[in-house]
C-alpha cells in the first residue's frame, strides 16, 4: 500500500461546478475524511499521521474550494464550506463516513454533522471551538502575526503549532521535515485570498451567539474531542466547552503540545482515533 507521500493526486467535479483536489489511501467500508486547518492544503497533513490512520482504514484528504489545487473561490463562512465539502462527498458517492475536522476543519465538520446527520457515523474534532463562544472573535495578535501574514515562516508555524519545550519544538522540526519530504506532485500553494477568506470565516464563527452554542447539542452521535494543553490558537477551554455541550463526547488533552498536538503525538492520536472509531482493521492489499 502506498504511503501518503506516494499517494497520487486526484480530482472530481461536483454538482456545484467545483473540481475538488483530493487524495485517498487505505481500505475500509466506512472512510475517514480529513478536513484541514486554516491555510492548509493536501501537503500540510503530517504524512506520518495519515499513514498511521490508513493502516486500519481508508482515509480521504481534500482541498476546500479555492484552496490548493481545487477550483473556485475560497468561502468566507463555515456554512458555505460545509456545503461544498458535502457536494464533494456526494460526487464521490459516499453515503456514510467518519469525519475528522482539524481547527477550521472542525468547525466545518460540526456543521456537516448538524446538517447531514445520516451521513456522519462518528466525529473527531481536533483543536475545536463551538460557534458563538464568548472570546472566540478572532485570534490573539501574536497568533495572527505568526501564521496570518502573507508570507508564512517555519518560525511562525512552530510558535503556534508546538509548545516552547525542547521536546515539542524538536517534534515540530521533525513534522516540518516530513511535510516537505514530498517533492513531486505537490499541491498548489495556498494564496493570500484564501487566507483572508478563511480568517473572515473564523471571525464570523466567533461572533457571540448563545443560540448557536445550544444548537451544538443536536449532534447526537459519538464524538472524540482533542487538543493540546498549550494551544494558543484555539484555547483548550473551548474544546472542553464543545465536549460539555455534546451529549456523547469524550475529550482528551495532550500534554506539552499546542495546535499541532496531533502531529507531535501522531502515534498516540492515531491509536486514540482507531479506538474511538472501532473499525475492524482491513488487511493491506
Amino acid at each position: 500500500m502506498p504511503t501518503y507521500l506516494e499517494t497520487e493526486n486526484k480530482t472530481t467535479t461536483a454538482a456545484d461546478g467545483i473540481t475538488y483536489a483530493y487524495r485517498e489511501a487505505g481500505e475500509s467500508d466506512v472512510p475517514l475524511v480529513l478536513l484541514q486547518h486554516f491555510r492548509g492544503n493536501l501537503d500540510d497533513w503530517d504524512p506520518a499521521l495519515v499513514d498511521a490512520l490508513t493502516a486500519h482504514r481508508k482515509v480521504i484528504t481534500v482541498d476546500y474550494a479555492g484552496v490548493g489545487s481545487s477550483t473556485g473561490s475560497t468561502a468566507d463562512n463555515i456554512d458555505q464550506m460545509a456545503r461544498e465539502i458535502t457536494s464533494f462527498l456526494t460526487a464521490l458517492g459516499l453515503e456514510r463516513i467518519d469525519l475528522l475536522g482539524y481547527s477550521i476543519g472542525s468547525f466545518v465538520a460540526q456543521r456537516i454533522a448538524l446538517e447531514r446527520p445520516a451521513l456522519v457515523r462518528r466525529l473527531v474534532l481536533a483543536s475545536t471551538a463551538p460557534e458563538g463562544a464568548e472570546g472566540m472573535f478572532g485570534w490573539a495578535p501574536e497568533v495572527v502575526s505568526a501564521v496570518g501574514t502573507k508570507e508564512g515562516s517555519p518560525e511562525g508555524y512552530l510558535s503556534v503549532f508546538f509548545s516552547d519545550s525542547d521536546n515539542s519544538r524538536a517534534a515540530g522540526q521533525q513534522t516540518l521535515q516530513r511535510i516537505y519530504t514530498r517533492k513531486a506532485g505537490r499541491d498548489d500553494p495556498v494564496d493570500w485570498e484564501t487566507l483572508v477568506a478563511q480568517y473572515e470565516a473564523v471571525v464570523r464563527w466567533g461572533n457571540p451567539d448563545h443560540a448557536a452554542l445550544q444548537r451544538l447539542s443536536a449532534i447526537d452521535i459519538p464524538v472524540f474531542v482533542a487538543n493540546g494543553d498549550s494551544d494558543p490558537m484555539i484555547l483548550p477551554r473551548y474544546s472542553h466547552l464543545v465536549a460539555g455541550l455534546l451529549p456523547h463526547a469524550d475529550i482528551k488533552i495532550y500534554p506539552d503540545a499546542a495546535h499541532g498536538f496531533l502531529f507531535q503525538h501522531f502515534r498516540e492520536f492515531a491509536d486514540d482515533v482507531d479506538d474511538f472509531l472501532e473499525v475492524t482493521p482491513t488487511s493491506p492489499a
